[in-house]
């Protein structure tokens, strides 16, 4: 650990200066508070963009977070919906949402003076398989710090707790279009349905003294799929004020994954897709 945090720590001063893309996850939480022990304050600037497909309550937890470093905090705004490619939410939706994100960003970070918007990309990353965004970033130049060092999730994790960073052990927190399965057109309307859905069922299980880290709303159409821990799946299903809070967002029927949460579920179907083909 210590090697990999040396060789953050050369790398990030090797760039000089960079805009981090900033979603307000574990990795590029610990990529921020390493640039800026890396490099003077006026280096680094932290940017999280805005749009349909960020919960508003991860904009929050980011603003503070930038606060609580000292870091400048942009919130650009971004317009990945009108993109086709990413409305079509086909396999190949996060290519579209990354370069809407780096067409925006790179300008950005020219008229801070700093030479590059890094991203919160690990080395698990790099070997997880078919990565469109990865390749829109790569394509637009951004560098990936975190990759270049080795660090994988666990090492950042790990790395985060023994500086004290609250989002050590921060439950993934993916933006609401990777709630929609593949093929079902995103819309303004579908990712503030899925927004509504999730805020009204964390309310209704805290209301029952149901505890759970990881939850999700997947949009089906018009059936919601929900994820919870695996071990709190029993006790979730059985509670009516479940399905309440997802149907009454605007779902017509739901159901709770007996498989429980997973990271990236939706993705799946692509890999059934694949290996029948």
């Amino acid at each position: 650990m210590d090697e990999r945090l040396a060789a953050l720590d050369v790398r990030l001063r090797e760039l000089g200066g960079v805009l981090v893309a900033f979603s307000g996850g574990a990795d590029s939480a610990f990529l921020l508070a390493a640039a800026v022990r890396a490099l003077a304050a006026e280096r680094v600037a932290a940017a999280t963009a805005v749009s349909g497909s960020l919960p508003r309550r991860e904009l929050a937890d980011a603003t503070a977070y930038a606060g609580s470093l000292g870091v400048r905090h942009l919130t650009p705004s971004t317009a990945e919906i009108e993109r086709a490619g990413y409305r079509a939410n086909a396999g190949d939706r996060c290519f579209f949402c990354k370069a809407e994100l780096l067409d925006v960003l790179v300008p950005l970070a020219g008229s801070l003076g700093l030479p590059y918007v890094a991203t919160g990309t690990n080395a698990d990353d790099a070997v997880a398989g078919f990565r469109p965004g990865i390749q829109a970033a790569a394509e637009r130049g951004a560098v990936t710090p975190l990759r270049d060092a080795g660090f994988t999730k666990a090492h950042v994790r790990e790395a985060s707790r023994r500086w004290g960073l609250r989002t050590w052990d921060k439950p993934a927190a993916a933006c609401l279009s990777s709630r929609v399965a593949y093929g079902i057109a995103i819309t303004p309307a579908r990712l503030a349905r899925v927004e509504a859905a999730e805020t009204a069922l964390r309310a209704a299980l805290a209301d029952a003294g149901v505890a759970v880290r990881d939850l999700r709303v997947r949009d089906l159409g018009d059936t919601a799929s929900v994820e919870v821990d695996a071990a709190a799946v029993g006790e979730v299903s059985a509670l009516p004020q479940v399905h309440a809070a997802v149907r009454g967002a605007g779902f017509s029927s739901s159901r709770v994954d007996p498989r429980g949460f997973r990271s990236g579920s939706m993705n799946e179907a692509l890999l059934l897709e694949s290996r029948a083909g």
